[in-house]
């Protein structure tokens, strides 16, 4: 009994330290170990914390969602194959929940989307123009694959390479939608950054 308590000790702070990699914790979690995926959620609690309050705009529909996020990717675990990050994979499951939610509040008229998205983005304009703010506020509005790469790009950062390898579409595809995507997007944003008279570019 003593062994194994030492066992499992051992183990848990090997996690703990995060001297196992993403892939190894994937891995294991695949294999049954729930812990190895309390340690993922661990080490992306907080980011993905900070992406849903982008979409919600609310600290405890923000948790809510970083909570279905990490319930998603745990159920759905082993679909995913490793042709990207772990971490932006779970990005791309964190938008989906919360695009998911905001589009059924939308329906249920629960939430006013484009009135809280524009007010919003008409401050963030008559502050800087700064991009990353802009697409936050806007990239609500838009359907869902586009808001997710648009996402994905912008606020993660993610390389075109790993985002079509995520979403599972040809480079050919994620760049017209990226194109389309930025056009719509700069069509919401001119609205609000044109009553200022400034520009701004994608």
């Amino acid at each position: 009994m003593a062994a194994r308590t030492v066992a499992a000790t051992t183990r848990e702070a090997t996690l703990v330290g995060q001297m196992v990699s993403d892939e190894e914790l994937v891995g294991r979690t695949k294999g049954g170990e729930v812990e190895a995926f309390s340690e993922l959620a661990l080490r992306y609690q907080q980011i993905v914390y900070s992406l849903s309050y982008r979409f919600m705009r609310d600290a405890v529909s923000a948790e809510d969602m970083a909570q279905e996020s990490f319930l998603k990717a745990y159920r759905h675990i082993r679909g995913f194959r490793g042709e990207c990050s772990f971490s932006t994979w779970l990005y791309s499951v964190t938008c989906s929940v919360c695009l998911t939610e905001l589009n059924r509040r939308k329906k249920r008229g629960e939430v006013e989307l484009l009135p809280n998205h524009v007010g919003t983005a008409r401050a963030a304009a008559e502050r800087s123009f700064d991009l990353p703010d802009i697409v936050r506020e806007c990239v609500g509005q838009l359907p869902d694959h586009y808001a997710r790469v648009i996402t994905l790009y912008y606020l993660q950062e993610a390389p075109y390479e790993e985002i079509a390898q995520m979403l599972g579409i040809p480079m050919g595809t994620l760049k017209t939608w990226m194109h389309r995507a930025r056009r719509q997007l700069r069509r919401v944003v001119e609205k609000v950054i044109m009553r200022h008279g400034s520009e701004t570019a994608f």
